[in-house]
């Protein structure tokens, strides 16, 4: 397959620092869309993959899955896309389009496992996909989304990845007017849960262990902030939520958050804690309460999240940075210094 040479950056090693590259792209088929990459978000789980952490990186690696741009070429069969619409790419970028999952708009739960943005199979090319930080993106047109253009480019890139793994939830378990939800952490997940639960008409509640970011929970549209840390604050809530979004992504007590809900509540897990998290049964059991996971959308339901979010004026708080300080955003990162989602003007990758 003919390929076409582009500039990206990524990293050679899991103990070397990202830098300039050159990676192929393939050359269009005829349901494959070309874009420029404008804005490229910043996940914590290209920090995992680019330090290896879990132990499947195929180097070089050049991350990123939240990828705003601007559609340059489409292939001959492609309908729904035209030269110079806005256009994005999120987690997924293919799948194998014969399972149930895939079937009913699932692909995240793809039987044969989807194909990611980045260091997944390239079934094209061999070897692995090269996601976001990169002049060019080239996907099949089924994969790629469009971008309301009422949105803030860059701050709209983490809907791609933060937006839709909390939207998703949300929607799947009717967070709504008369529900109350609550929203546990907030950093690139948890700020992007308050704003969306408090868009579809629930009344929210955060609960956080940084007294700053109770003082902060306000400004992003909560009704209610909890210090987690305080049993007094926390005992007000026992029994009086139906449903609790948990964003955090290190051990800690879910028993104390499962004490919170209502009967035939749902505690439901989008964080990824390093850890197993111990659950008594008795939590669960009195009260029939669930504890659930959910893992990002499908792209049906990832482009409604998009509308959803133009529609009420919904992007990430973002701080917009230059590629050439991708690495010093990585250490901060990994030391939580954001509020609350770095994202990468693609735009100086050309400089």
């Amino acid at each position: 397959m003919e390929t076409t040479t582009v500039k990206a950056f990524g990293a050679k090693a899991s103990d070397q620092p990202l830098e300039t590259i050159n990676i192929n792209r393939r050359e269009l088929q005829a349901h494959d869309v070309e874009m420029e990459i404008l804005y490229c978000g910043i996940c914590h789980s290209d920090l995992h993959q680019i330090k290896n952490d879990f132990g499947m990186t195929a180097y070089p690696i050049v991350p990123g899955h939240e990828i705003v741009g601007r559609v340059t070429r489409v292939g001959s069969h492609v309908k729904k896309f035209k030269v110079g619409d806005l256009s994005a790419v999120g987690c997924i970028v293919d799948s194998c389009q014969e399972c149930e999952s895939c079937h009913e708009g699932l692909e995240q739960f793809c039987d044969q496992f989807p194909t990611f943005s980045f260091n997944s199979p390239d079934k094209y090319l061999g070897g692995v996909t090269y996601g976001g930080f990169a002049e060019t993106y080239v996907c099949e047109d089924k994969y790629v989304l469009h971008v309301p253009e009422n949105l803030d480019l860059a701050a709209a890139a983490p809907l791609l990845c933060a937006g839709i793994t909390v939207y998703s939830p949300l929607r799947h378990w009717n967070a709504g007017p008369g529900k109350k939800v609550g929203v546990l952490g907030i950093g690139g997940l948890g700020h992007l849960a308050i704003k969306i639960a408090k868009a579809m008409g629930a009344e929210v509640t955060v609960f956080t262990t940084s007294q700053s970011k109770v003082e902060d929970a306000k400004r992003l549209g909560a009704h209610n902030a909890v210090l987690s840390t305080d049993p007094d604050q926390m005992s007000q809530y026992t029994g009086k939520l139906n449903f609790i979004i948990d964003t955090v992504s290190a051990k800690h007590d879910i028993n104390s958050y499962l004490n919170l809900l209502k009967h035939d509540g749902a505690l439901v897990l989008v964080g990824l804690p390093p850890e197993q998290l111990e659950i008594g049964a008795f939590n669960v059991v009195m009260g029939r309460k669930s504890f659930a996971g959910s893992n990002i959308g499908g792209i049906v339901e990832t482009q409604e999240m998009l509308d959803f979010c133009a529609e009420h004026n919904i992007t990430a708080d973002i701080e917009l940075i230059q590629v050439q300080d991708v690495n010093n955003a990585f250490e901060r990162l990994e030391k939580g210094d954001v509020k609350y989602r770095f994202v990468i003007d693609m735009v100086s990758l050309k400089e």
